[in-house]
């Protein structure tokens, strides 16, 4: 990830590839708000974007060497990741 742009660039990508997929918008925004970092309103770029050592850390376990990856091949990773997250509540429940 190249610093907080990449993180918004990532941001960007995964909101308008959820956005056309309503199914996930409640487990999108449940996963999104408990991977912000606390008070994140005090620093910019002023979004509740998860810690860039995260992100980075993220993006080397799922893709190895440096976590380098096209920004919408992450966005469709993303989305089935949530796919995943829906499934498994409702298996849960």
């Amino acid at each position: 990830m190249a610093g907080k742009s990449g993180g918004l660039r990532l941001f960007f990508a995964a909101t308008s590839a959820v956005a056309a997929r309503p199914k996930l918008w409640v487990v999108a925004l449940s996963t999104f708000c408990r991977m912000a970092p606390s008070r994140w309103w005090g620093r910019a770029p002023f979004l509740p974007l998860p810690a860039e050592d995260f992100l980075h850390f993220r993006m080397v376990t799922m893709y190895g060497a440096d976590g380098s990856m096209e920004k919408d091949r992450q966005a469709k990773d993303i989305v089935a990741w949530l796919e995943w997250c829906r499934t498994w509540r409702s298996v849960k429940s």
